[in-house]
């Protein structure tokens, strides 16, 4: 269902959703139990282009090469399980698998129940909207539209950015519409229901590429944003053995190099360390 919210209450939904969500009993395995048992438990999804998808029945995505390049690093073996979108973050937390290879966006929610490798990708939010939207090309021509975004989604967290940014240019945030999915929104924008959709740069990016003719990309809404791999509180030992492990790829230019086959560009100024408390979080992502 498809509905306008208040500031404050786009804020609270979001971040309610995303913890009870997330929250469990965190059982994964320490590095130690790992390396005894011989295996460890990872969980991805399947339907989030192009981090994880199936291409012509076989899983592919950046992930899948970076589960390919952990299992050739790693001294164990690495059992995988795919699991929908909305199940996936509250399985890991519940301590059912020890990391979860997805695209997870880093948000201060989800630093209540999870710490979080390197990123391997900007999540920072840019606006997309119709490429024949002439009116529509910088911040500033925001002021008053209607966006829409996927309800619950780690966006609706970092809205409040966004009405600074217009709020400094003596402009206002519009109707704020929320969708069940993104398709939804970018098939409203196409017709004219919205004006402009928010996403992360990636998804932003994959979209302009595949429909260049029917939409543009934005400017940047946000301050910085990270995606990473989701790792279950109180697991420091298997944190520190995946920051080696991203360490290693960043070293030898593997992540580089799988960041433009993906993504068709490297971030090169992603931070290198693990991301494990919102002050840390806030530190690195604070609007310029």
């Amino acid at each position: 269902m498809k509905q306008g919210m208040t500031m404050k209450a786009w804020v609270s939904t979001a971040a309610a959703t995303v913890v009870l969500g997330c929250f469990g009993v965190a059982q994964a395995s320490e590095l130690a139990a790992i390396e005894k048992q011989g295996f460890m438990k990872v969980a991805t999804e399947d339907n989030y282009s192009p981090f994880n998808y199936i291409d012509r029945g076989k899983p592919a995505g950046i992930n899948k090469d970076l589960l390919d390049e952990l299992r050739e690093y790693s001294k164990f073996d690495i059992e995988q399980e795919i699991l929908p979108w909305t199940g996936l973050l509250a399985s890991v937390s519940a301590g059912q698998y020890d990391v979860a290879l997805t695209g997870a966006i880093i948000t201060d929610a989800r630093l209540k129940a999870f710490d979080f490798t390197p990123p391997i990708a900007s999540a920072q939010h840019y606006f997309l909207t119709r490429a024949d939207a002439e009116d529509i090309n910088t911040v500033a021509d925001l002021d008053g539209k209607t966006v829409g975004l996927q309800a619950g989604s780690a966006l609706l967290e970092r809205l409040p950015e966004l009405e600074v940014m217009l709020e400094a240019q003596g402009k206002s945030l519009g109707k704020v519409v929320q969708y069940q999915s993104y398709p939804e929104a970018y098939s409203d924008l196409a017709i004219g229901r919205i004006d402009y959709v928010i996403n992360s740069v990636v998804s932003v990016n994959e979209v302009v590429k595949s429909k260049s003719k029917v939409f543009k990309k934005g400017e940047a809404v946000s301050g910085p944003g990270f995606v990473s791999w989701p790792v279950p509180k109180d697991n420091p030992e298997l944190l520190a053995y995946l920051t080696e492990f991203f360490l290693h790829l960043e070293q030898t230019g593997k992540m580089a190099e799988l960041q433009k086959k993906w993504f068709g560009e490297s971030f090169d100024q992603l931070p290198s360390e693990a991301i494990t408390s919102v002050e840390q979080y806030h530190k690195l992502t604070a609007v310029q």
